[in-house]
């Protein structure tokens, strides 16, 4: 099962008997022409904006980590920057990142300021990209869990070792890896997994600055056999002060990736 190379995400195959999906929903600066027009930001605003906004090079380090792995995992990314939606977002009042104007479709920015008219309809954003998604992702997790018996779903994140205003959480710990997890389905073997594979950067944490994880919501505190977790990095680990990538940090995640991919795969 892929999607088709024109669409907003990829889901690239694994081996047929891995139940391991990384979920790369940040990763992409990419806006749509008639998208940006919507978003009242100049080019040097915006290009700043993504700055903060986008997890930067945690695709390459997914990549890496499928190459690396002994049991090639599945990998599910988004082609589009998260300004066009939030794939991760809940689409309806559920989404406690609506205070700040950053829902599925942001109409603010990381520093709270307009990023889209406060009026503007966001259902034609949620209704071409955001449902797509979420139904492609629905169908690879229903995949692995019809060909393995169980899925894993594991996101790859960034974050900055400064809180920005829009977080709402910003005044905890930030730890080199933030660990995101669910009560009902991130089981204590997932996570002991990720700890081992993540105890050589100096220190993991739960749910600090960050937490919870992706689950689509067919499954989502329902079906135990799919597992998440979040993997939060914190970019100090792998970017240098320009926020170019470090070959050695990434290479050193990447492995670490593998590793959590390899503990969980059998």
């Amino acid at each position: 099962m892929t999607a088709d190379t024109s669409a907003s995400f990829l889901l690239h195959p694994g081996a047929p008997d891995s139940p391991v999906i990384l979920h790369v929903p940040h990763s992409a600066r990419a806006i749509p022409a008639d998208v940006r027009t919507g978003i009242v930001l100049d080019d040097r605003a915006l290009a700043a904006e993504l700055d903060h906004i986008t997890d930067a090079y945690t695709e390459r380090i997914a990549t890496a980590a499928a190459r690396a792995a002994r049991v090639t995992p599945w990998r599910f990314v988004n082609r589009l920057s998260r300004l066009v939606v939030d794939p991760e977002r809940f689409p309806d009042d559920r989404e406690e990142m609506l205070a700040v104007g950053m829902g599925a479709v942001y109409t603010r920015t990381t520093h709270r300021a307009e990023l889209r008219p406060a009026d503007t309809d966001v259902q034609p954003l949620i209704d071409r990209y955001f449902h797509p998604y979420a139904q492609a992702m629905t169908a690879a997790v229903a995949e692995r869990l019809e060909t393995t018996g169980r899925a894993v779903v594991v996101d790859v994140h960034s974050y900055p070792a400064e809180a920005l205003p829009y977080e709402l959480h910003g005044d905890g710990p930030r730890p080199p890896v933030c660990l995101g997890t669910d009560s009902f389905h991130t089981p204590g073997p997932l996570l002991d997994a990720a700890r081992q594979a993540f105890g050589g950067f100096g220190g993991t944490a739960l749910d600090t600055p960050f937490s919870g994880t992706y689950v689509p919501l067919r499954y989502y505190g329902r079906d135990p056999r799919v597992g998440a977790l979040m993997v939060e990095i914190r970019r100090d680990l792998y970017l240098d002060e320009r926020g170019a990538p470090r070959d050695e940090g990434v290479e050193a995640l990447a492995g670490a990736l593998a590793g959590l991919v390899e503990r969980i795969s059998g």
